[in-house]
C-alpha cells in the first residue's frame, strides 16, 4: 500500500473488525517459527514499538493514530518509528527497540527480505513480534514462497478480498463505458516483491475477467509503490502503446493508480477514456474534492486507524493474557467514488 505528512481525520466510525483466527501451525502440522510463541506474559506496564515503512504516508499516519489511541486506552507505553523505505534502518530500529527493553514489536517492513533477520532478533531477545499490512517470513526473504508455519502473524486487510472488489468495480465501469476491448488496455501496477501487492493485483485481474464479459489485454508495470515512481513507469508504458484509446488502471495502492491517472492525463487522454480504481481512497478523494473531471472513477476505502488499533490490541492480549495471535486479522473495506466518499465518513486533509 508516498503522501505528505498531513494528519487524516477519523474515517469510518466504530467499524467492526473481523478476525481470521486459524493458527498457522494447524494447516501444516509444523510448529510455528514465530518468536511470540514462547514470549512470557508481562505483569507490569507493557511497552511496545511500532515500526512503519513510509510513516509519512496518509494511510500510515492514520495507522499510527489508531495505534496511539488504543495504546492510551490500554495504558501501554507505545513508541512509533518511521522507517521510510530503508531496509537497513529496519534492522537497526529493531535492535534499538530490543535494547530499550520493549515487550513487543509491531512492524511494517519496507522490504520483506529483512524478515528472517527481524524474526531472529526478536526471537533471541524473547520479544513478541507482530506484522501489520505486509507479511514477513521467518525462514526466507519471500513470504510468497514461505511455508505457512514460517509466516509471522499479521494484522491488515485481505489482499484477495480487496483486489477482488477493485476488479469488480473496474469491470462495472468498463461495461458502462462500452469500450471495445481491442483498443483498451489494463495497467496493473505494483511493487513486485511485496507479497500482499501481488495478492491484490492478481485478485483484481481474476475478478475483472470474471465480471467484464470480454478479454482485455493487461500490461504489468513494476513500480516502487509511490505516485511519482508509478507515474514515470506508466508514462513509458503509454508511450510504448500509443495507439491505445482507452485505459483501465489498478494497482497495489492509491499511489500506483494516482500515478497512472496522472500519467495518462499528461499524455493527453481525456478523463472519459480512463478508468482508475484506487485502493486506499486517501489519494483518490483528493481528485474528488475538485469539480474537474478525473480518470479516478472509484477507490476501495481502507482505514489505517482500524489496523493500528487492532495491532496494538492483539499485541496487548498476547503480552497481558498470553492469548495466541491469529495468523491474520482483517479490517473492513468500503468501495467509494466521487458521490459517496464523504457519506461513509472518509475525509481528505
Amino acid at each position: 500500500m508516498s503522501l505528505t505528512p498531513s494528519r487524516r481525520a477519523a474515517a469510518l466510525g466504530a467499524a467492526a473488525l473481523v478476525a481470521s483466527l486459524a493458527l498457522t501451525g494447524c494447516s501444516t502440522g509444523k510448529e510455528s517459527t514465530s518468536p511470540s510463541a514462547s514470549v512470557a506474559t508481562v505483569s507490569g506496564k507493557i511497552s511496545m514499538t511500532y515500526l512503519q515503512k513510509q510513516g509519512d504516508q496518509e494511510y500510515f499516519i492514520g495507522e499510527a493514530d489508531g495505534a496511539k489511541a488504543k495504546a492510551a486506552e490500554l495504558g501501554v507505553d507505545l513508541k512509533v518509528v518511521n522507517l521510510g523505505n530503508d531496509a537497513n534502518k529496519t534492522i537497526s530500529e529493531v535492535q534499538s527497540a530490543v535494547a530499550q527493553k520493549t515487550n513487543g514489536v509491531i512492524i511494517v517492513v519496507p522490504d520483506p527480505a529483512v524478515g528472517p533477520q527481524v524474526v531472529q532478533i526478536a526471537k533471541d531477545a524473547k520479544v513478541a513480534l507482530l506484522t501489520s499490512d505486509d507479511q514477513i517470513c521467518a525462514t526466507g526473504p519471500d513470504p510468497a514462497s514461505c511455508d505457512k508455519a514460517g509466516l509471522i502473524p499479521r494484522i491488515g486487510f485481505s489482499g484477495q478480498q480487496m483486489g477482488g472488489e477493485v476488479g469488480k468495480r473496474a469491470a462495472e465501469e468498463y461495461k458502462k463505458a462500452g469500450w471495445n476491448p481491442a483498443d483498451t488496455r489494463i495497467i496493473s501496477a505494483w511493487k513486485q516483491d511485496v507479497t500482499v501487492c501481488g495478492d491484490r493485483v492478481n485478485a483484481a485481474n481474476a475478478s475483472f475477467t470474471a465480471a467484464a464479459g470480454s478479454d482485455v489485454q493487461k500490461i504489468d508495470v513494476a513500480t516502487d509503490n509511490t505516485p511519482t515512481g508509478a507515474q514515470d513507469k506508466i508514462a513509458a508504458t503509454i508511450t510504448a502503446n500509443a495507439g491505445v484509446k482507452h485505459w483501465i488502471v489498478w494497482g497495489c495502492n492509491d499511489e500506483n493508480v494516482q500515478g497512472g491517472v496522472t500519467a495518462l492525463a499528461n499524455a493527453g487522454l481525456k478523463a472519459d477514456d480512463v478508468i482508475g480504481v484506487g485502493l486506499g481512497a486517501y489519494l483518490a478523494c483528493k481528485d474528488w474534492q475538485s469539480t474537474a473531471a478525473t480518470g479516478m472513477k472509484a477507490a476501495l476505502f481502507i482505514n489505517g486507524k482500524d489496523v493500528g488499533a487492532l495491532a496494538v490490541q492483539t499485541m496487548y492480549d498476547k503480552l497481558k493474557d498470553g492469548k495466541d495471535m491469529p495468523a491474520e486479522a482483517f479490517a473492513p473495506t468500503t468501495m467509494v467514488d466521487a458521490t459517496t466518499w464523504k457519506s461513509v465518513g472518509a475525509t481528505c486533509s
